[in-house]
């Protein structure tokens, strides 16, 4: 009997394997279907790890582009710092520091022994008021700015 007379093709009909009785489960036909699946799913993982790819590198772009906008505001400011100390006043009032000022200005210091200032000597803060003594608790103020007195 050929398998076409059965409506089948060939290709649907069991392999035997060299052991008699023991038919091989598979067709060709199956056998051909389980690689192209094996196959599209090698694919759709390559695509994934692809995707994936393109993700990580989306977000280091990302990160980079943070990076220049942060070193970006980083060369204004020191720009800015620049053009200040490029100043004459700068450079003169850092040079008095070093004792360079012009040759009209006096040097002075501070001798490392000098006893402390007074407390009334003039440009000092003098005697500083004493607060008022608090009568209630920092709860009970903000109760009655809340509330109002209860009295």
């Amino acid at each position: 009997m050929d398998g076409r007379d059965l409506g089948h093709s060939a290709d649907d009909l069991p392999v035997t394997s060299s052991l008699p009785g023991a038919p091989i489960p598979f067709t060709r036909r199956r056998l051909a279907l389980l690689v192209a699946g094996l196959f599209a799913l090698w694919l759709v993982g390559v695509f994934a790890r692809q995707v994936g790819e393109a993700a990580s590198a989306a977000g280091q772009a990302d990160q980079m582009r943070a990076r220049n906008v942060a070193m970006e505001q980083d060369v204004a400011s020191l720009e800015q710092e620049l053009k200040l100390i490029e100043q004459p006043a700068f450079v003169s009032q850092m040079a008095r520091g070093y004792l360079l000022g012009s040759p009209k200005e006096i040097p002075f210091t501070v001798a490392p022994n000098a006893p402390p200032l007074p407390s009334d000597a003039p440009g000092s803060t003098g005697i500083k008021p004493d607060a008022p003594p608090q009568t209630a608790s920092p709860l009970d103020s903000w109760l009655q700015v809340l509330f109002g007195s209860q009295q």
